[in-house]
Parts: structure tokens; C-alpha cells; sequence
């Protein structure tokens, strides 16, 4: 599996200064454009799971985690999405993208939110509960090695089964390495069943600890269960 998203260019494109709220609680807009090595700004995209870019922001200690789809103005260049930070820190913004024409990139800056705070320390982690659902991760993460991790979904003790497609399948799973926060974008296995288990094939490409943030649909809504997990040697 590559690496990615520890730059803010690859290819022949480069992300542009994020623009966003000083203070956590203040509202505001995200804005940034990606641009041409010369300069010019990219305007058109091909889509990828549904959607042209895919914005993923998390707090560099792995906390406050988002997956959100903002809007671009075709004219500019400019992309924006209404925003408010909730807590300070350094936050890693990842823009997952394809420029028309072009090869599937992702970029990311880091943006400083003013205030204290106090980072945390992930530790290994399996199982979490995110409005009543509670979601357990099984499996392992083998350094340059591919291995299978299945999420199970259920809800006051009964397997969830009518999860809804989102972005093309029943979970959206993103892995970030502890420390430099490399990216790992990993899908769900194309077996066409809405639960309770959504299967992932991953491969990390290094051994140490991982962040993993599954987003799932059910009910109209879409709800992230953050997950820690540690490679090791296959």
C-alpha cells in the first residue's frame, strides 16, 4: 500500500494555504485552492467514490477527526465549506483529489488553531460506540503485508443490517500512521451486504501504530468510529 499525504505537492499539483477560522468556536469558512506546478489554479476534477475532493482533517494527536466534501467554484478554483474548529492544536488538512486528466494525488498543510491544549496519547484500541452503535474492529495490521480487517456494526446488543451505502459502499475506512500521519485510504470489499460486518483488505507499509477511522451510514446519517491499532512484522 503507499504512503501519501505527508506533502503538500505531488505530481504536477500543490495545495494552497488553507484558509480557516483563527480560534476554535469561531465560525467561518475552510477555503484552498490546488494549483498547477506553474501557478494556474485546477479547476477541473475527476470523481472519485462519488465525490471530486475528499477533505479529511484531524488534530495531529489524532482527536477531532472529519471526512467532509466541500464545494468548488469552477471560475476560481476556490474550494470552501462552512467551518468551526472545536478545540485548538495542530490540525493535518489531507485533500484527496484527481486533477482532470491526471494521477490520484493526496495533498495536506497543517493549520494552527489558537489556544491550549493538551495532546492526547492513542493507545491500541478496538472497539468504539458512536450514538449508540457500537462498532468492534477484528484483525491485524502487518507491516508490507496484506491482511483483512472486518468491522461488525451493532445496536443495543443486535447486529445492525441495514446500513446504507456511502460513497460507494457500506464504510469508508481512512488509516493514518502515528507521528507523521501518512495516509492510507482503504475501502470496503465489494461483497454487497449492508452488514452487520464491512470487510477492509489492508496492507500497512511500515510497522508501528495506526489510527483508523471508519465512516458509516445508517438512518440518513453518517458517523465515524475511531479505532488504534499497532503493525507488526508480517
Amino acid at each position: 500500500m503507499n504512503v501519501n499525504g505527508t506533502a503538500l505537492s505531488a505530481g504536477e499539483v500543490q495545495l494552497g494555504v488553507v484558509h480557516a477560522p483563527a480560534r476554535a468556536g469561531q465560525d467561518g469558512e475552510l477555503s484552498f485552492t490546488v494549483a498547477t506546478a506553474g501557478g494556474q489554479p485546477v479547476t477541473k476534477y475527476e470523481e472519485a467514490h462519488g465525490k471530486q475532493l475528499h477533505l479529511i482533517v484531524v488534530r495531529t494527536d489524532g482527536a477531532h477527526f472529519r471526512h467532509r466534501h466541500p464545494v468548488l467554484d469552477p471560475e476560481t478554483g476556490v474550494w470552501t465549506i462552512p467551518w468551526t474548529w472545536d478545540a485548538a492544536g495542530t490540525y493535518r488538512v489531507f485533500t484527496d483529489l484527481t486533477p482532470a486528466g491526471g494521477e490520484s494525488v493526496t495533498l495536506s498543510r497543517t493549520v494552527e488553531v489558537a489556544g491550549d491544549y493538551q495532546p492526547q496519547a492513542p493507545e491500541p484500541v478496538a472497539k468504539s460506540v458512536v450514538d449508540g452503535y457500537e462498532v468492534t474492529l477484528e484483525g491485524t495490521l502487518a507491516a508490507g503485508a496484506g491482511t483483512m480487517l472486518t468491522a461488525r456494526v451493532t445496536r443495543d446488543g443486535q447486529p445492525v443490517t441495514d446500513l446504507e451505502p456511502y460513497l460507494g459502499s457500506f464504510g469508508h475506512l481512512v488509516a493514518l500512521r502515528q507521528g507523521d500521519l501518512a495516509y492510507l485510504h482503504i475501502h470496503a470489499l465489494a461483497d454487497g451486504k449492508p452488514g452487520p460486518e464491512i470487510r477492509f483488505h489492508a496492507e500497512a507499509p511500515t510497522t508501528g501504530r495506526y489510527l483508523l477511522y471508519l465512516d458509516f451510514q445508517a438512518e440518513g446519517v453518517v458517523r465515524t468510529a475511531a479505532f488504534v491499532l499497532d503493525a507488526g512484522l508480517a
